[in-house]
């Protein structure tokens, strides 16, 4: 299989997998262990450190913008778009600058993914309400993006390191 195939083909199973991790966590409300409305793990962020580290940080984009634009049809919500898709670009530009700092682990990268993701999600309902108030909501979430991106960066370590890379793709991290 040629080469743009095989990334191809390989960005389009990471789509589909992001897609279906988000809707599954959609499922699962975490307001028994944190009672902050509509927070969640961020389990599709796996794919996206996956891609980073794996891919290139074009195709992440292409995986997160294809992800957060197929969720919002299949949730049925377009304006959820807004909130996905400004939380996870901040969270991805974040992230791929945390991976080039020397030393900065997988842990590190994804928790400064999730307080990015949370930060642009409040930025998104900022401009939408036209008030300050969400602002106020955003400590409990920068300090539950403490054990989500723990969570998710304990994950993608192993993914990582335990999924093969295709010939294509990077293999030193």
């Amino acid at each position: 299989m040629p080469a743009s195939l095989g990334r191809l083909t390989r960005c389009a199973v990471l789509t589909a997998l992001a897609l279906a991790l988000s809707v599954a966590e959609g499922l699962v409300p975490l307001t028994v262990i944190f009672p902050l409305p509509g927070l969640r793990l961020g389990l599709a962020n796996l794919v996206t450190v996956y891609a980073l580290c794996r891919l290139s940080g074009r195709e992440a984009l292409l995986i997160l913008a294809a992800r957060c634009l197929l969720g919002s049809l299949v949730g049925g919500n377009l304006t959820a778009l807004a909130f996905s898709l400004t939380g996870g670009l901040l969270a991805l530009g974040v992230m791929a600058a945390a991976l080039r700092l020397p030393g900065t682990s997988l842990f590190g990268v994804s928790i400064a993914g999730a307080a990015a993701h949370n930060t642009g999600q409040i930025l998104a309902a900022l401009a939408v309400l036209q008030t300050q108030a969400p602002l106020v909501y955003l400590p409990p979430l920068l300090l539950c993006s403490l054990v989500t991106g723990a969570v998710t960066g304990g994950i993608s370590t192993l993914l990582v390191r335990r999924v093969p890379a295709a010939p294509f793709e990077r293999k030193s991290l």
